[in-house]
Order: C-alpha cells, then sequence, then structure tokens
C-alpha cells in the first residue's frame, strides 16, 4: 500500500486505480484521506456518482476524451454514455518519500494512444497539532503530435467541472462553506475566483471532533501562485469541489505545451471559530514553501 505519511501517521492512501471500469475512466487518486485524528474527508464510488474518486485530476473532455467517467453532456441528447472514457496509467516514480511522491503518468484515449503525459506531486506538511496539509501539482505536456483543447459539460451548455478535484463524504447535514471576503454559501462561491474557500462538515466518530452527529473537519482550499481558476462547488447535492480548467470556454493546449496546475488544502480537525480564524488559516497554508 502507498501512503502518505506525517510524523508517523498514515494520513492519505495513494491507489493506483487499475481495479476501476473502463466507463468510470480508471485514474490514480487519494482515497481515505484522514485528518490527524482518524476522521475521513474523501469519498469514492458513491452512489450518487460512482464515477468520483477522493481526490483526483479528472477533466471530463480533453479533445473530446472523457477523463473524468460516467456519462458526457452533449448539446443534443443531453448526458449520455459514450465510448470516449480514457485512462490515467502510472509510468514511473521518480520521487518517493514518506511525506512526497513524485510520479510520472500517461493519459491515453479509447484507442491507447497516449495524449498527455503528466508528472503529478504530491505531499504533506505539518502545520500545526490539528492540522496537515496536503499540496498537489499537475504538469500536463501534450505529447500526442497535434493540438488539443480541454472542455467541460459548461462548454457545451452545462457545469464547467473538471480539473483537481475534491469529493468529500456526505453527512446528514451538508457543509458549511465560507470563502475569502466574507462569502457565504455555496450560492455565493461557486464559479468564483476566491483566493480561498472552506468547506466545514461532520463524518462517523472516528476522531476526536465534536461536530454534532459525528467528528468535525474543515478543509480550506486555496490555489498557491499567480493563477486562480473558478471554484466549482457543490454542497446540497452532494459534497465536492476544485478548481474548474475549462469555466465556460475551452482551454487550448497545443502541440508539445505544457499545462500547470496546483491545490493546496488545509485538513483540520474540528470546525473553525470564525471568518477571521479561517483567513489566518489560509495566510499560513499559503505561506508554505
Amino acid at each position: 500500500m502507498n501512503t502518505l505519511t506525517l510524523d508517523g501517521s498514515v494520513l492519505a492512501v495513494m491507489r493506483d486505480g487499475t481495479d476501476i471500469e473502463p466507463t468510470l475512466s480508471p485514474r490514480p487518486y487519494l482515497h481515505p484521506v484522514h485528518t490527524r485524528a482518524g476522521t475521513p474527508v474523501t469519498e469514492h464510488r458513491p452512489a450518487d456518482h460512482p464515477h468520483h474518486f477522493g481526490v483526483s485530476v479528472a477533466v471530463p473532455d480533453v479533445s473530446g476524451t472523457s477523463f473524468w467517467g460516467g456519462r458526457t453532456f452533449t448539446p443534443d441528447r443531453g448526458s449520455v454514455l459514450l465510448d470516449n472514457h480514457g485512462r490515467q496509467r502510472h509510468v514511473s516514480w521518480l520521487e518517493l518519500a514518506e511525506d512526497r511522491r513524485v510520479e510520472l503518468l500517461s493519459w491515453t484515449g479509447p484507442d491507447g494512444a497516449e495524449m498527455l503525459s503528466e508528472r503529478r506531486t504530491v505531499r504533506a506538511t505539518g502545520l500545526d497539532e490539528r492540522t496537515w496539509v496536503l499540496d498537489v501539482r499537475t504538469e500536463l505536456h501534450n505529447t500526442c503530435g497535434r493540438d488539443l483543447s480541454i472542455g467541460s459539460p459548461a462548454t457545451n451548455g452545462r457545469a464547467g467541472y473538471g480539473g483537481l478535484f475534491w469529493r468529500a463524504p456526505i453527512a446528514a447535514t451538508p457543509p458549511t462553506i465560507t470563502g475569502a471576503q466574507g462569502l457565504e454559501g455555496e450560492q455565493a462561491l461557486h464559479g468564483s475566483r476566491a483566493p480561498w474557500l472552506a468547506m466545514a462538515g461532520t463524518g462517523p466518530e472516528t476522531g476526536a471532533g465534536t461536530g454534532e452527529g459525528g467528528a468535525a473537519w474543515t478543509l480550506v482550499l486555496l490555489q498557491p501562485g499567480d493563477h486562480t481558476d473558478p471554484w466549482f462547488l457543490r454542497a446540497r447535492e452532494y459534497p465536492g469541489v476544485g478548481p474548474a480548467l475549462a469555466w465556460d470556454t475551452r482551454l487550448p493546449l497545443p502541440e508539445g505545451a505544457r499545462l500547470e496546475r496546483r491545490l493546496r488544502v488545509a485538513v483540520r480537525d474540528g470546525h473553525p471559530g470564525g471568518t477571521e480564524e479561517l483567513e489566518a488559516l489560509a495566510a499560513s497554508v499559503r505561506a508554505l514553501p
């Protein structure tokens, strides 16, 4: 079992995705991811969206190939199951440490030909006794010998998801959503370019949280660097969040071009004391090297 470990504790399990059905776009992913106290903060294969797998890099449209899984939204027929599913395959490890993994991946289309090569870095960093930080960086390289573009259902008339995506577990009560500059709620933050956003929920009573009905957890998400994609966010229908590569227009990826994106997430036991505490936590996370 490949794991991310910090201070002797396993905080995330890295899975190669080889057991995923072809129609769900097989890919490596992280699950379960835990708080320091042991509360799970990811979900995979949920009944509502069986193609959601913990923390993964999932893109619904790379020049027509789905690396998201499940049905594809089409302008004329709606969501339909097409024979267009790709696969992300582990090629080699470039770096192996307890708290850091760097791997080379190959993104292949339905015909088995490589479309993209990816260098993915996953790192765990301690912040305090209740908080650790997961840092995921993806570097995509167009290796197929032709121009590509990245799209989403939004570029065909629906929701703009796709990119680094975090699927959280469902609980009896939807998580609360807070963002920078006093923004609150799914409606206010969905599609925004907020510098950070926080999702606070509850899970099974396996840790030391105090949330009603289960252990409390909080995720504070931000995009390091100068580039900030719009946030795709769900809370009421299901808890899921991630920066969207192609919110409403296609993203060109010419032959030989490279694309880099990064997501940094504070995984914290308990619920925040207020917006000021979240602002301070986000600042601490952004300041990490």
